[in-house]
């Protein structure tokens, strides 16, 4: 068929997850923008607040596995909305906790239950391009949905930070609750789980997404995958690994960067704002440009060298450059060199995403909850340690701690092997139908 004949439904609902992807991150780093303010509000200290985004990263990371199974059962469409339901009411409900001897204890449980909520988002959103978006182009897809990461958590600062100065920062929690909303209920009205269910969706796109899917090899079998083969699953492990380490760099700049620049490089408020946001442009440049560059690699050398190989110098170059970063004595040249090593982290971004639905088929949402509860424990891991590692040692010795882990963690991609897991698509030649 004519590509004029094929619609780009897969592309609407990919659009609109990068939307959804923002709104969690703009509801996600809020609470470090306003930090300083509940600091002092509820008389906390870093390591105080520290608790707090750990509890956040604990109920996200825990929550993981079974937003997957969930997301695989009942589909991503009814999944997503539920989940940014639960996050608006969460992220309000941070916003009527009264200053008492209790208020530690109540920040994080909200928080905790924060990240329940918001733990549904990326299986389900895995789920959605397992169905939806053929093998070659999982890169642009995935890249195109951490795009939203860089962007929501980009744009927050000078959001919220002007909402504070202006209304106080409970007004910022409340604006990015409602917005969630509205993302949500649109989300809910235009999508569904897969492509013969969608009514704008034509017969040429679901022809063309069905042939581009991969097709299981005898080893995996083409139904859904238990936990225990899951968990036995080499390639699984070792991506997930890497992702611990992609975790723990990744948190730094969500959890612990504003204060940073604020509080340890000494800029002030507004210059924070403007300055901060470089890390998460960077990463939304990084997750584009990555999704691309993966896919147009993997259809001229395969999936070993346009996932694992752009993984392992993407994770790699960050180890270099964020350990740079602890050398540079000018606040604004430091955030430019960091602001290089978020980049390269989230070049691989797509990487993990696209090889989980690859690997998981049926399971996709399993096996990237897996993935991804390894990620987020180490984003737990550094919403706490960092602010130790800081206060004990030195603040640089936080950041160089993050660029050995990130060593590591491209190593890990060395015994990444995507393609012994399925059998790959033949592609289909477009067709001349004549009248």
């Amino acid at each position: 068929m004519h590509d004029s004949q094929r619609t780009r439904v897969r592309w609407i609902l990919i659009g609109w997850i990068f939307l959804v992807s923002a709104v969690a991150y703009l509801d996600r780093v809020n609470l470090s923008i306003a930090g300083s303010a509940i600091m002092a509000e509820f008389h906390l200290d870093t390591v105080q607040l520290g608790w707090v985004q750990t509890a956040f990263v604990l109920g996200y990371a825990l929550f993981q596995a079974p937003a997957g199974r969930l997301a695989d059962r009942i589909g991503p469409r009814l999944i997503i909305a539920l989940g940014v339901v639960w996050w608006a009411i969460f992220t309000s409900a941070l916003t009527v906790i009264p200053v008492v001897g209790a208020s530690l204890v109540m920040l994080i449980i909200i928080r905790f239950g924060l990240g329940i909520g918001e733990a549904v988002v990326y299986p389900a959103s895995n789920t959605l391009v397992a169905a939806w978006i053929p093998s070659t182009e999982r890169g642009l897809a995935n890249g195109f949905i951490f795009t939203g990461v860089g962007f929501g958590a980009g744009i927050t600062p000078p959001i919220i930070t002007a909402i504070r100065l202006h209304y106080g920062w409970r007004a910022s929690f409340w604006f990015s609750a409602a917005i969630g909303l509205i993302v949500g209920l649109v989300w809910y009205l235009i999508s569904r789980d897969k492509p013969e269910q969608h009514p704008w969706a034509s017969k040429a796109e679901k022809d063309y997404i069905q042939a581009g899917l991969p097709k299981s090899s005898s080893k995996l079998g083409g139904e859904k995958m238990g936990w225990s083969e899951i968990v036995r699953n080499k390639d699984i492990m070792a991506v997930s690994f890497s992702y611990f380490t992609f975790g723990y760099a990744a948190y730094i700049f969500f959890s612990w960067f504003f204060i940073y620049l604020n509080v340890v490089r000494g800029l002030d408020q507004r210059q924070t704002a403007s300055w901060s946001m470089l890390p998460f442009l960077a990463m939304a440049i990084g997750s584009a440009s990555g999704g691309w560059i993966s896919d147009l690699i993997t259809k001229r050398l395969g999936k070993r060298a346009g996932r694992c190989m752009l993984a392992l110098v993407g994770i790699g170059l960050s180890a270099f450059f964020i350990a740079l970063g602890t050398q540079v004595a000018s606040p604004q040249m430091a955030v430019m060199v960091l602001a290089a090593g978020a980049g390269s982290l989230y070049l691989s971004q797509s990487s993990f995403w696209s090889i989980s639905a690859d690997i998981g088929k049926k399971s996709a949402g399993s096996v990237s909850g897996v993935m991804n509860m390894c990620g987020q424990f180490g984003g737990a891991l550094t919403a706490s340690l960092t602010p130790y590692l800081g206060k004990t040692f030195g603040w640089n010795v936080s950041f160089l701690v993050a660029a050995g882990l990130c060593a590591v963690g491209a190593v890990a991609w060395l015994f990444v092997h995507p393609e012994a897991d399925e059998v790959l698509p033949v592609e289909v030649p477009p067709v001349e139908v004549k009248a």
